[in-house]
Order: C-alpha cells, then sequence, then structure tokens
C-alpha cells in the first residue's frame, strides 16, 4: 500500500466518488487553486469548474448553495476551509441541513458532506484554532466523524459522500501533512465503529482525530499496558466497544484536543457509568485543553495541548488508582 499524507488521501478519495458518481461534486473558497491545505489539487483540471467550484467569501452562501443542490439530487461536498469559519453559516447547518429530512416527512434530503478542518495549528490562535465536534454532535440529524489517520480520512470521506444523511467530518489541521498506509481500493468505513489503534489490558483510552498519534505515542511511553480506541465517528460512536474494553480493564480515561468543559468526553465518561454502574470503574478521568482561547505564542500554545508526555502522566496516574 502506498504512504500517502492525509490531505493526498483525500484527494485521492474525492477524485475517485467523482468518478464513481457524477452527482458528487465540490465548492468552497479557492477549490479550483487546490485549497488550502492541497486536498483539491488537480481536480479542477480533471472535472472542470462546474463541479470543483471556486465560491464568493460567504459561508452562508456556500452552506446554503449546497443544501439547496443536495435537495434537487446531488451530492455536493462542502468545503469550510477552516472550521471556526462554519460559525458564519450555522443557521444553514443547524437549523436546515439537519432537519430537513425531518421537517418534510424524508421527501427532502440533505445528502452532503460539510468538511471541517479544524483544532490547533501552529501560530493560527484563538479565531482559527477551535474544535467545535461537541456542539455539532449534540445536533440531531447530523453524522460526525473525526478522523485520525490517512487511512480513515479517506474511507471516512467515501462514507460520507454515499451517505444519505448530512454527514460533517471534522478533519484536523494538524493531521494535513502525517503519512500512513491507505489501502485506495478499501470500502467506504463504517459510522458507529470505532478502531483498536493499541491493545492492553489496565487502562482504556478513547481518543480521536488529531489526538490519536498523541495517545499512541503517550501509551508507548507511559510503561503501561493501555488499550487505545480511536472512535473515527462521533456520532453514531461505537458505545459498544469503548464499554466491553472499560469492564475489562476498570480504568477509563478519555483524551481529545477540544476544551475540556462541555467536550464530547464527557458524553464517552457518562455513558461509561450509566452502562457499567457507580462501581464499575476503578479510575476514570478526562484529558483536553482548559478553558481558554488558543493562544498565539508557539510556548503558550504548547501550554494548552494534551501532548504526548501529559497523556502518558495521566495514564500512569489512571493506571496507578
Amino acid at each position: 500500500m502506498p504512504r500517502l499524507t492525509f490531505a493526498e488521501a483525500t484527494r485521492r478519495a474525492l477524485a475517485a466518488e467523482m468518478r464513481r458518481d457524477p452527482t458528487v461534486w465540490a465548492l468552497g473558497e479557492d477549490l479550483g487553486r487546490g485549497g488550502i491545505f492541497g486536498q483539491y489539487r488537480g481536480l479542477a483540471e480533471e472535472f472542470g469548474p462546474e463541479r470543483i467550484v471556486s465560491t464568493p467569501i460567504s459561508e452562508a452562501c456556500i452552506m446554503g448553495a449546497g443544501l439547496g443542490a443536495a435537495l434537487v439530487g446531488t451530492r455536493p461536498v462542502i468545503e469550510m476551509r477552516i472550521a471556526d469559519f462554519t460559525l458564519c453559516a450555522m443557521d444553514e447547518l443547524v437549523s436546515q441541513i439537519a432537519k430537513v429530512r425531518y421537517m418534510f416527512g424524508g421527501q427532502g434530503r440533505a445528502r452532503l458532506v460539510v468538511r471541517m478542518p479544524g483544532g490547533m495549528w501552529r501560530n493560527s490562535a484563538a479565531q482559527h484554532s477551535q474544535c467545535l465536534e461537541a456542539w455539532l454532535v449534540h445536533v440531531p440529524g447530523l453524522v460526525v466523524a473525526a478522523p485520525g489517520t490517512a487511512q480513515d480520512a479517506a474511507s471516512l470521506l467515501k462514507a460520507a459522500i454515499r451517505c444519505d444523511d448530512p454527514v460533517v467530518l471534522m478533519e484536523s489541521k494538524n493531521l494535513w501533512t502525517a503519512e500512513g498506509e491507505v489501502e485506495e481500493d478499501a470500502p467506504p468505513a463504517e459510522f458507529g465503529r470505532a478502531r483498536i489503534a493499541r491493545q492492553g489490558g489496565e487502562v482504556t483510552v478513547v481518543t480521536w482525530a488529531a489526538s490519536v498519534p498523541v495517545v499512541e505515542a503517550a501509551a508507548e511511553r507511559s510503561g503501561v499496558s493501555a488499550e487505545v480506541i480511536d472512535l473515527r465517528s462521533l456520532w453514531p460512536w461505537d458505545e459498544a466497544a469503548v464499554v466491553a474494553s472499560a469492564a475489562r480493564t476498570r480504568r477509563l480515561l478519555v483524551v481529545h484536543e477540544a476544551v475540556t468543559v462541555g467536550g464530547f468526553g464527557a458524553e464517552v465518561v457518562a455513558r461509561v457509568i450509566e452502562r457499567l454502574g457507580p462501581g464499575g470503574l476503578r479510575a476514570v478521568e478526562r484529558l483536553g485543553a482548559p478553558r481558554a482561547p488558543v493562544p498565539f505564542a508557539p510556548v503558550l500554545e504548547d501550554a494548552v495541548r494534551a501532548t504526548p508526555e501529559r497523556v502518558a502522566e495521566a495514564i500512569r496516574r489512571v493506571a496507578a488508582a
């Protein structure tokens, strides 16, 4: 299998889906130039400006146009450039795209993908570094996925394009240049099916997106037999796999890049405790960012990250409890 970057894996996956299905197209800012991370490079030359559409700088317009196109039978891939910019189009996403199937009794379907490159990226600062997955998981009607490997970036994009419900892909900016082996002919991923990234018997560590390689590195250096579960999709999420692992280890750590307060890690912890009962776990902990804007200065940015060192320390702390 070739080793591809996250960006190249998604570029090839999108191209394959566009060749397979003529109703698939993409719209967003600067797509004709290849996109901000190169994830659309060369596609305008192959598919033309009617299927790789560079739009004006208006997120509300981009999101609304994608919905309208989906309602008349196409499968748009909506590029938000950076997840923070989605805030300018939240009404179209939350009140329209997520609700249209329910509001019209299934007569209208928003068969579309919203790509949101999010999270910290060096010196991007407070308005370009947010992790919004907890907001979006909270919205009924949306499927939410968060790939942590190049393979999953490609497989989840294929699954999202073929899905008959709106899918939000939380693609981590910090992973665009990360490389991994990619089976290009692999079938689309299955939403709600986690990946056991590392097997272990002492602590269950649940994570997703950019935190996946961080947690894998931390587990190796922790000296603890930690089982690392990469959720891959956040709604639906693989509750059964997490509960089964936590029931065996009786220790649970959830790690994510987003702010800890109100983060999706709280949902994971709550559901495991509900399923296993008050005595089912000997130790449980969440590790994420503090409730603070992401700083611009690199030294301060590092201070709010869940680094491999902090994660390894948390693994050892939970294991010792």
